[in-house]
């Protein structure tokens, strides 16, 4: 048996996932079980439009549904040690400087299962954080990602 992935998360994160969840089963699941119900009353299914977007639709929220019940029975929750605020670690936010430019960001390092880059989280299997895990305050580390490798200078972890 094909062993399973572990999803790092916040607690937060967890409970957004169980709340799509919820959603999913208790309002849209319904709600497409009736729009298949009043497309078949339509007649002709071989010809009927309604019909095959509400299946589509149907096969993407069980679809969601399953991968969302499997990241739930597999998260593993990210302990935040808050008294540590020198190492870079999965939880944490680093706030760094690009070099020579002195461009400065800031990123909270998540599992891939909370990651979205516009909203200042990023995944720890992505090139940015892995470059960033381990390091301390001070510290400068080499950034590979597929538009180049660029040097960043750790200024603070929180």
């Amino acid at each position: 048996m094909a062993e399973e992935k572990s999803y790092y998360m916040t607690e937060e994160g967890k409970q957004k996932l169980e709340d799509e969840l919820e959603e999913l089963k208790t309002v849209r699941r319904p709600e497409v079980v009736e729009r298949i119900k009043v497309a078949r009353s339509f007649g002709d299914l071989s010809e009927n439009s309604e019909y095959d977007a509400a299946k589509d639709e149907q096969a993407f929220v069980e679809s969601r549904i399953s991968q969302l019940e499997n990241m739930i029975r597999y998260a593993v929750i990210i302990e935040n040690d808050e008294d540590n605020n020198e190492v870079v670690q999965l939880g944490k936010t680093v706030v760094f400087e690009e070099l020579p430019d002195g461009d400065e960001e800031e990123y909270q390092i998540v599992g891939s299962a909370e990651a979205d880059p516009f909203e200042g989280r990023i995944s720890n299997d992505s090139p940015m954080a892995q470059s960033l895990l381990g390091k301390r305050v001070g510290d400068q580390a080499m950034v590979q990602t597929p538009g180049g490798e660029f040097e960043v200078k750790i200024k603070e972890v929180k």
